[in-house]
């Protein structure tokens, strides 16, 4: 049975435009306008999922999407820096922000660590091989990342180098037994 799987990232907010770790936030007014119209592009959807996040759920609705809540697509948990913008964390505590991005298995924050988001997002990806039909994830960047991870079999340091933008669309297919990568033509 073959299925689609589209990740979107949840539309702009205050803490993507001002670099920082984000807190559960609204969307900007502008975002949930565009993503009213992104909802064209993904076609006929056969179930949806959100992130539990504010932001994820208002993307969803701003798309028409009567989705689901799963925990499996929360963010990251950042703990004591949530709010706090990465400019102002290498100026404080360099050491703790290097070694955080170094080591996927670090938590300096008091937060999770990226290699349990990684786990987390790589076991519903697991179990969800076999669904048929399309589904949208409305999550966040770093949940699409350690999706793009897992259907590479690629290594967590690899996390760095992909750019998942707000409102960004990353699609999959899987065959029943593992899931790929799609880019889809842009010409139908």
């Amino acid at each position: 049975m073959r299925a689609r799987l589209s990740w979107v990232c949840h539309g702009m907010t205050e803490a993507n435009r001002k670099n920082r770790f984000p807190v559960d936030e609204p969307l900007e007014a502008k975002a949930t306008q565009q993503a009213g119209l992104l909802a064209a592009q993904l076609g006929t959807v056969d179930r949806a999922w959100t992130s539990p996040a504010l932001r994820a759920g208002q993307t969803a609705v701003a798309m028409g999407l009567d989705a689901a809540t799963e925990p499996s697509f929360r963010e990251c948990d950042y703990g004591r820096w949530q709010g706090r913008s990465i400019t102002e964390l290498h100026e404080a505590d360099a050491e703790a922000l290097s070694r955080w991005m170094l080591d996927l298995d670090a938590a300096p924050h008091g937060g999770e660590p990226l290699s349990a988001v990684l786990a987390r997002v790589g076991d519903w990806m697991k179990s969800h091989t076999g669904d048929g039909g399309h589904t949208v994830v409305v999550t966040h960047a770093t949940v699409i990342r350690a999706a793009i991870l897992h259907v590479l079999q690629a290594p967590p340091v690899a996390f760095w180098t992909i750019d998942v933008e707000p409102l960004g669309i990353v699609e999959m297919t899987s065959d029943g037994r593992r899931w790929q990568l799609r880019f889809p033509n842009a010409v139908r």
